[in-house]
């Protein structure tokens, strides 16, 4: 039996009946059958649909690049103000929510620290607070699964909008989870409702659950991008491509001044899990390097299971520097709304890896340097788990 959505459990429990609600979506905001969440709730006939909220890429994902601000607008077709929380907010404002007696977050995570969607939800939470409105946070699965947590904690001092809170870059935790977690572990303390999906196990990957994949943001088209994203995510932090711009981002990482063969043996000398690194030449249509020939290599996952998509990145990015340390730059800020701290140092969650790639310190000492982080976020996360 496939797996069913907390929207769709929610939609049938009449919990909406005679509420007007805001839905906080995207296009991945779809129950098994393709029926989109705003859609369901006007079909419910007693629930009122009186806004829609989107987050970053917009309510309809149409915007490519992922430092481009959304407009806010009005559905014309349903007759609603559609807000953006990627403008010159990032949390509903009193005006936004005003009438409203629900919100509805229904959005996809992909398992990712760094991936903005968690901290939208986060943001809608504290506005809840403030007005006490009720929040439904509708479930969804995890799509790498709920078993594996690897990568550094984030360090507070280094919190922005990719990473508000001290959990890994890969955190094994479902929407719902996530929203428990810091609602009730770090004290954000909104009147919160998580609604379980149904049928779900930890172990499942998406392609498990027989529900439909769309993509949720415009760099995360199928799931074999949201495996590798946990760790590729890190070479956004440098001059070098991770891939936007082409068919497989986050697959495909390289620059011009790369040679992809000597990368690929170097990276195989280490025997990393689960994965195959081919040498490629690209060609991004956009954003880094667009239209200049790349040289790089594919990361392709052999064995998902085994699979450390952090460390694999954070060995590639040491790599990378190594081969061409008077070419390999890290990224400068500004970087998602951050005028300050270097991006890398945001999206690791501290500056210890620029600084000890810098330094050329082992990447496996890097790795033994997660374990205490992990073990203390392990009791934490243990306490807000929902499936066995």
């Amino acid at each position: 039996m496939a797996v069913r959505p907390g929207s769709e459990i929610l939609l049938q429990s009449g919990a909406l009946r005679g509420k007007r609600v805001g839905v906080v979506c995207n296009p991945a905001s779809i129950d098994g059958v393709f029926r989109h969440v705003v859609d369901r709730v006007l079909e419910a006939g007693d629930v009122v649909l009186a806004a829609i909220f989107g987050p970053q890429h917009g309510v309809r994902a149409d915007v490519q690049d992922n430092m481009v601000e959304s407009a806010h607008a009005r559905d014309t077709r349903r007759r609603v103000p559609v807000y953006s929380l990627y403008s010159e907010t990032r949390e509903p404002t009193e005006d936004m929510l005003n009438g409203l007696d629900a919100l509805v977050v229904d959005l996809q995570d992909v398992g990712t620290r760094v991936y903005t969607f968690a901290h939208t939800m986060a943001n809608c939470l504290r506005a809840a607070r403030r007005h006490r409105l009720p929040v439904y946070v509708c479930d969804r699965p995890n799509p790498i699964g709920g078993e594996a947590v690897e990568g550094p904690v984030l360090d507070p001092a280094y919190a922005s909008f990719v990473g508000q809170f001290p959990i890994p870059l890969r955190h094994g935790l479902t929407m719902g989870e996530l929203a428990r977690l810091v609602n009730d572990r770090f004290g954000i303390g909104a009147p919160l409702e998580v609604v379980p999906l149904e049928g779900w196990r930890r172990g499942m990957y998406w392609d498990e659950t027989g529900l439909p994949w769309v993509l949720p943001s415009p760099n995360v088209p199928t799931l074999d991008t949201a495996i590798v994203y946990p760790g590729i995510v890190l070479v956004e932090g440098t001059t070098c491509s991770e891939g936007r711009g082409t068919t497989r981002p986050f697959e495909i990482v390289g620059a011009p001044w790369i040679d992809g063969e000597a990368l690929c043996e170097a990276l195989t000398a280490y025997g990393l899990p689960g994965t195959f690194f081919r040498p490629v030449a690209f060609e991004p249509t956009f954003q880094k390097h667009a239209g200049r020939t790349c040289g790089g290599c594919q990361v392709h996952v052999t064995d998902r299971r085994t699979f450390q998509p952090v460390l694999t990145a954070v060995t590639l990015l040491a790599e990378l520097h190594r081969l061409a340390p008077s070419d390999f730059a890290w990224r400068q800020p500004p970087y998602e709304y951050e005028t300050d701290k270097m991006p890398i140092d945001i999206l690791y969650g501290s500056p210890e890896l620029r600084e000890s790639i810098d330094r050329g310190r082992p990447t496996e000492d890097l790795a033994a340097s997660w374990q205490d982080g992990l073990a203390k976020f392990a009791d934490l996360r243990q306490r807000v788990l929902m499936y066995r």
